[in-house]
Formats: structure tokens, C-alpha cells, sequence
């Protein structure tokens, strides 16, 4: 009978599995054929669970393609009580979504929730607990704190964790409950389980981020937890220590690169720091070199946020010697996506800007790339530009080489933003200028227009950096204003020619290139004959200020003599007025004019034109992003967030004043998570976690001892085993009294021969007695093993 039963439930099992795999064929098969709402309610209240699951599906599906279901509600609430935890799942997100718009009948489901929430599997307990939070009705507020009370103490720790990531939607739905949720927040960050403690801390981030006197006495056990956790609470984590390190540990400038002796207290319980065995060590506190070193290897997590968050925490709270640490990991996340690279870069450039030499090793990683997208190129590209000064010679080469390549290519952005670049290496080291200069001059006869005016446009910048010693590149560059086809780059030469024609007195270039360039003027472009006006304005003026200053002329009268309209420059001069005044621009006429009514006053004239130039600097383009922090948004918007970021964007505090710090002796007082003793928010019980793990580890005191040592006990008041062992012989020493007693009453006769046994008989007893000391001695000293492992 056993074996048919046996066999009918296999056949039964089997059965079941059948209909489930045909059922879920036929979801596959009939998902693309609508019902209707009557169909779909027969579904809901069919007593079949997979019908239930079925329609509960249907209507799910219904609810993500923003189609209407509330009219299902009621049909849908009266399965909250399903057995079923798969139909429990879709019952509750649909509950939570729709608990808004029905908030009377979303109330009804609540009892029935409650009840879940002492239900025997943990499963259920965490879910009844994230729906009764999810549910955005305010009247229940007090109901979900309480519920959040009774997760705290759950045994569960996936309990537990559901009550930490309950909090914040607590208080979102009643702020007025924050000091109940504190007392529960606080419990739950001094938790065993790492993941229970690293929900804490989000929520804590998110209610009460400035409470940091409830972290004091958790910092170092949440500190050692935090490379267990899993990657959103190790965000949760890295940002809060950040936080709590400017708040908590004084640090001046001066004091952060002195050596001085260790303490050896410190370094015993910190023996992990990278610097144990030497006698030198950067002057920071014990517990913030703990948080260093513990988050080190997160260095290698798998998560790109993580790695970014690690380095933030050493930019913003450790030493250059940890911001070394983490170049590596930087640069190891531009081998994921395109979107994982650009967004390493930026962070990647941050960092480069305060310490390039670190990334100097890695410059082959920044070498661009055919598949690059314009904005990993362009990063790149800045990249290699600010490690360019401080790279070797072979390295400097190598750059130089990758931005002649790309410089000379197809893609107009690229060329111009390689043009710059080396104009930017040029600027940052005035060796490799000269180099810098010939490459860009070789490039300004070049067909294509763009490469043309970028490179003329470095060109000048570079010159006027050195202008007395470039007077022969200004040569250069005016032999091939002819091959210069593009308008820009005919200005910019222009311009340089009009810069350089006070030098050398009558000894100079530009009243012949001014001649030249008066045949054709009509077709030049509007910028070049912009340039070409300024050109003449500026050689008339050096050309009247020299006769001012002849001998002859400062014996007369301050003013120009009256046979300068001979001259050729002014003959020049007055052609340059006469074609201008003809020619179509109003703006060109206009500026001829001024010209002519400023030059009427040559001492003006000479203030405003021949004024000297400041060198231009290029800068790094991510100078405006300086001091943000890394992994924000505002340090990859930054050009739209402005100098204070975007709107939300928090900088971390300043380092705390040394004497007004938070005692030291605080993060020594670790109560296990009980909060309240220490100047906290006092708990109504400990949490249920702690509460097993006190009693796992808890060690009585020995019981009594028994003549072979201390014994076992088990706790306090209870009988240890060397207890029973002795009662044991107690009875055994009584009953052999009381046959003797019987024996001499009977035969008195015989009281020698009863002595001698007797005797034996103690003998043997005392024989048997030492064979039980030896058991109970084994056995105790297995109990001490196992005590000991």
C-alpha cells in the first residue's frame, strides 16, 4: 500500500508539472491575444491558483504598457490573502501602484498584510513589510513604524534589511516619525549582518545625514563591513565616511606631509596600514588610516561607480600616496563601454589636473583611437596634454607624433582640437616649443582651410610669448600669405605682420606687405580687410610718431611736419581711406573713420592701437571643472551648472578646526548595536540578530568543581554533566549501605565473612568510581575542545 501511494504522488507531481509547462506554453503562445475585462475577472476569481497567477499576469502586463486596470482592483486586492507567495508578488506590486488612486480600498488590505508580517517564512515578512511601506496613504503612517519596530528585532536578517530600506519611505510619508525611525536607524547600523548595516547607512543618508553623533560608536564596525557590501551600499558608505571624515578629523596643511614617531597602541590595532614597518608615517588619525586601508580593495570591484567613489574618498579625505593607488583602477575602466569611458575620463581628467605625474605611465592608454566617439577622443586628448610636461623625452615624442597624425586627418573637429593640443604642449614646456612651432608651420600652406587657421591661430599665440624672438617666423609667415586661401588665416598673418611693424624702424616688412595687399584689396574677404585697415592705421602711426621724434621736428612744434604727404606711407595711407570709402561694409567704413579721427590725435592713437598684447593662454578645457567632486553630475555638466554646480550638488565641508572635533574616545564605546548608552537615542530591546548572536558566543561562569577541575556548565543554575555523574555515585554508595545494613541483621553469625566482602565490594566501587572520573575527564576535556575550536 506504502509503494502505491507512494507511487500515486510521483504521478500526481508529475502530473502538476505537465500543466504547469503546457500553461506557460500557452502564455507564450496566447500573450500577443488580448481578453477582456470579463475574461480577465474570471481569471482573478477563479479558485484555480494558476488561473489566479494567469490573470494576475494579464493585468500586470496591463499596468506596465499604460493601460487602464484600476477597475481590476477589487479583484486583484481579494488575492492578498493567496498562500500562493508568486500570486502574493504580483498582488502587492499592483497594490503599491494603484494604492494611490484607491486609497479606502488599498486600507482594507492592510489587516491581511499585517498578518504577513508574522508569518513563518522570512520571505514573506520582508515582502509584507516592503509592500505596507510602499503604499503611499498617510493614515497608516504609525502602522508602518510600528511594523518597522517589529522588523528591527526580527530574527531574519532579510527582515531586517527590509525595515532599514523601509525607513526612508516612512519618512517621505510622514516626516513627523523621524524620531521613532532614528531609534530604529540606530539599532540597525551597530547590525552583525554587513548587508542589514549597509541599508542603514543609505537610509541614514537620506533622513538624518547630519546626525553624524549616531555613527561614532558603529564607525570602525562599518568601516569593516564595507567591503562586503554590495555595491549600492558601498556607494552609501564611501560617501558617508567622506562626510564623517571632514567632521571628525582634524587635518592642517602643514601637518599632512610631517613625519613623526608612530604610537605604537595605534599601530598594533591597525597593523594593516601599507606603511607598518616603517618609522616614518603621514600625521593622520588611526581611525581615518583605517578607513584608507579597508577600502582599498575596493579598488578592484567590478563596479565602475565603486572604483570612482574609492578615489574620490582618497582625493577629498587621504594622501597623495592613496590617490596613487587608485590611478591604476582609473584607468583600467576605459576598457568598458564607450559610455563607462567617457564618464571615467572626465573623473580621469579631474584627477590629472592634481596630480598628472601619476598618470604619466599610462599615456598609451589615452592614445585615440578610430572607433572613439567625439567626446572619449576629446578627453583623451586633454588627457595626453597635461601629462604632456611632466612625461620623458620618448614619451613626449610619442604625443607630439599622435597629434601630428590626427592633426593631418579627415575629421575637421579632431584636427582642430589636435592643433590645440599641440599648442597647448608648446605652451606647458618652452623646450619642446621650437618643435611644436615647426610642426604648426608646416601645416599653414595646407589645402585645408580649418587645419590652416587653427595652426595660425596657435602660431600667434606662441609668438607673442616671445614676440623680439619670432620676428623671423613673422617673415616666414607673410613670404606665404599668398598660398593662404582661407580668410582666417589670411588675418591672423595679417594681424602678426601689424603687430611686428614697429620693430627695426624703416627696417620692416609691413609697409611692403601693405602695398601688396592694397592691388586686390577689393577681393579680399571681409576679415582680411578688416586686418588689412588696422595694418595701415598702425604703420601711418609708427610712421608719424618717428618724425615726431626727429630732431628737427621736436626744435619746430610738436606736430607732424607738413612734407610727410610725400611720404609712401602716407600715400599708402590715404589710398587705403579712398578704397575703403567705396566699399560696401558700413562696418568697414565706420572703422575707416574712427581710425582716421583717432590718428588726428597721435598720442591717443598710440594708446590705443600700439598698446602691447598680453601672451593668451590656453588653458586645460575642464579648468572650470576644478574642485568639483568626482563621480557627480556637476563635474560632467559643468559648463551648464556654473561655478556652484547644479542645482542639488552639495561640496563636502571643510576639515574640522583641531580642539573642536568629536572625542576620540566616543568611537571606543561599541555597545553591539544597543543604542542609548553612550548619548544616543536609547532603544526599547536589542535587536533580535544581536540578541542570537549573544547567545552564541556567550561564555558562563564554571560551574562547580568537582575534584578533576572546573566544570562544563551550560549556563547559569544548570546542572553541568560531572553533576549528574556524582549524584550517579551518590545513589550507587547509598544503596550498597543499605544492603549491608539488611546483611548484618540477618547473619550475625557470619559478620567476619561479611566484613571481607564488604571490603571487596568497596574495592570494587572505589575501582569503579576512579573509572568514572577518568570518563568524565575525557568527556570533559572534549567539551573543552570544542569550547576552543
Amino acid at each position: 500500500m506504502e509503494s502505491i501511494a507512494r507511487i500515486s504522488s510521483l504521478m500526481e507531481t508529475a502530473r502538476e508539472l505537465t500543466l504547469d509547462a503546457a500553461q506557460a506554453t500557452r502564455s507564450v503562445r496566447s500573450s500577443s491575444r488580448p481578453l477582456d475585462r470579463n475574461q480577465i475577472r474570471k481569471l482573478l476569481d477563479s479558485r484555480n491558483d494558476r488561473e489566479v497567477l494567469e490573470g494576475l499576469r494579464r493585468v500586470i502586463s496591463m499596468m506596465y504598457r499604460n493601460q487602464k486596470t484600476p477597475p481590476f482592483f477589487s479583484s486583484v486586492v481579494k488575492n492578498v490573502a493567496s498562500p500562493n507567495i508568486e500570486i502574493k508578488k504580483l498582488v502587492y506590486i499592483y497594490l503599491i501602484h494603484h494604492a494611490e488612486q484607491e486609497p479606502d480600498l488599498a486600507l482594507l488590505s492592510i489587516n491581511t498584510i499585517q498578518k504577513s508580517l508574522s508569518d513563518q517564512s522570512p520571505q514573506v515578512r520582508a515582502l509584507a513589510l516592503k509592500t505596507m511601506s510602499g503604499i503611499r496613504v498617510p493614515v497608516i503612517s504609525q502602522i508602518v513604524s510600528l511594523a518597522i519596530k517589529k522588523g528591527v528585532a526580527d530574527m531574519s536578517p532579510y527582515v531586517r534589511k527590509a525595515a532599514a530600506l523601509s525607513i526612508p519611505k516612512c519618512y517621505r510619508l510622514d516626516p513627523s516619525q523621524l524620531p521613532q525611525l532614528i531609534g530604529c536607524l540606530s539599532i540597525l547600523l551597530g547590525d552583525k549582518q554587513y548587508y542589514v548595516a549597509g541599508a542603514a547607512v543609505s537610509a541614514f543618508l537620506e533622513i538624518c545625514p547630519d546626525r553624524i553623533d549616531l555613527i561614532h560608536r558603529h564607525y570602525r564596525g562599518l568601516v569593516r563591513k564595507i567591503v562586503d557590501m554590495d555595491e549600492w551600499s558601498q556607494l552609501a558608505m564611501l560617501r558617508l565616511m567622506s562626510y564623517y571624515a571632514r567632521r571628525c578629523f582634524p587635518r592642517s596643511a602643514e601637518s599632512t606631509w610631517q613625519p613623526q614617531q608612530r604610537n605604537t597602541n595605534v599601530d598594533e590595532f591597525y597593523a594593516d596600514s601599507p606603511d607598518a614597518g616603517q618609522a616614518r608615517q603621514v600625521t593622520i588619525g588611526g581611525d581615518l588610516l583605517l578607513l584608507l586601508n579597508s577600502i582599498k580593495p575596493l579598488l578592484q570591484s567590478r563596479n565602475s561607480g565603486v572604483v570612482v567613489a574609492v578615489t574620490r574618498c582618497y582625493v577629498d579625505v587621504g594622501t597623495p600616496e592613496y590617490v596613487k593607488l587608485a590611478a591604476g583602477p582609473l584607468v583600467a575602466l576605459l576598457r568598458g563601454a564607450q559610455d563607462i569611458q567617457q564618464l571615467a575620463l572626465y573623473n580621469i581628467v579631474s584627477v590629472c589636473l592634481m596630480r598628472p605625474h601619476d598618470f604619466v605611465k599610462y599615456a598609451s592608454h589615452f592614445l585615440v583611437r578610430a572607433t572613439d566617439p567625439a567626446p572619449v577622443w576629446e578627453l583623451k586628448l586633454e588627457v595626453l596634454t597635461i601629462i604632456f610636461p611632466h612625461s620623458p623625452i620618448h614619451v613626449k615624442s610619442l604625443i607630439l607624433k599622435e597629434l601630428e597624425h590626427f592633426s593631418r586627418g579627415s575629421d575637421k573637429a579632431l584636427v582642430r582640437e589636435a592643433v590645440r593640443a599641440i599648442g597647448r604642449c608648446a605652451q606647458s614646456d618652452v623646450k619642446t616649443a621650437p618643435r611644436c612651432l615647426k610642426l604648426l608651420l608646416s601645416q599653414i600652406t595646407s589645402l585645408d582651410g580649418t587645419l590652416a587657421a587653427e595652426s595660425l591661430t596657435v602660431i600667434r599665440h606662441l609668438i607673442q610669448q616671445d614676440a623680439e624672438g619670432h620676428a623671423g617666423t613673422v617673415v616666414r609667415l607673410a613670404k606665404n600669405l599668398d598660398s593662404a586661401s582661407d580668410p582666417q588665416a589670411r588675418a591672423t598673418i595679417i594681424w602678426l605682420v601689424g603687430e611686428f611693424s614697429g620693430m627695426n624702424g624703416d627696417d620692416n616688412i609691413a609697409p611692403d606687405v601693405l602695398r601688396i595687399l592694397l592691388k586686390d584689396f577689393p577681393s579680399e574677404s571681409e576679415a582680411a580687410k578688416r586686418q588689412i585697415l588696422l595694418l595701415g592705421a598702425k604703420v601711418y602711426l609708427h610712421h608719424v610718431n618717428r618724425k615726431r621724434e626727429a630732431p628737427k621736428a621736436m626744435e619746430e612744434d610738436d606736430d607732424p611736419p607738413q612734407d610727410t604727404d610725400m611720404h609712401p606711407v602716407v600715400r599708402l595711407w590715404e589710398y587705403l581711406i579712398l578704397l575703403v570709402r567705396y566699399d560696401s561694409s558700413y562696418e568697414l567704413r565706420d572703422r575707416a573713420r574712427m581710425y582716421k579721427s583717432l590718428l588726428g590725435v597721435p598720442q591717443l592713437a598710440t594708446l590705443m592701437l600700439l598698446a602691447p598684447k598680453p601672451a593668451s593662454q590656453a588653458p586645460s578645457p575642464s579648468e572650470s571643472r576644478r574642485g568639483f567632486l568626482l563621480g557627480s553630475s556637476t563635474l560632467v555638466l559643468a559648463g551648464g551648472g556654473g561655478i556652484h554646480g547644479l542645482r542639488g550638488y552639495e561640496a563636502l565641508p571643510e576639515w574640522v578646526e583641531a580642539g573642536k572635533e568629536p572625542d576620540p574616545r566616543l568611537r571606543d564605546q561599541d555597545d553591539g548595536g544597543m543604542s542609548g548608552r553612550y548619548g544616543g537615542e536609547k532603544s526599547a530591546a536589542p535587536a533580535a540578530g544581536d540578541m542570537l548572536d549573544q547567545a552564541a558566543t556567550s561564555r558562563p561562569p564554571p560551574a562547580k568543581a568537582n575534584g578533576l577541575g572546573e566544570g562544563v556548565g551550560v549556563g547559569v543554575g544548570a546542572k553541568t554533566l560531572d553533576d549528574w555523574l556524582a549524584e550517579d555515585n551518590q545513589q550507587e554508595d547509598e544503596e550498597s549501605e543499605e544492603a549491608e545494613e539488611e546483611t548484618e541483621t540477618e547473619e550475625e553469625t557470619e559478620e567476619e565473612t561479611e566484613e571481607e566482602e564488604t571490603d571487596e565490594e568497596d574495592d570494587e566501587g572505589e575501582a569503579e568510581s576512579d573509572d568514572d572520573g577518568e570518563g568524565d575527564g575525557l568527556v570533559k576535556g572534549s567539551f573543552k575542545a570544542k569550547d576552543g575550536e
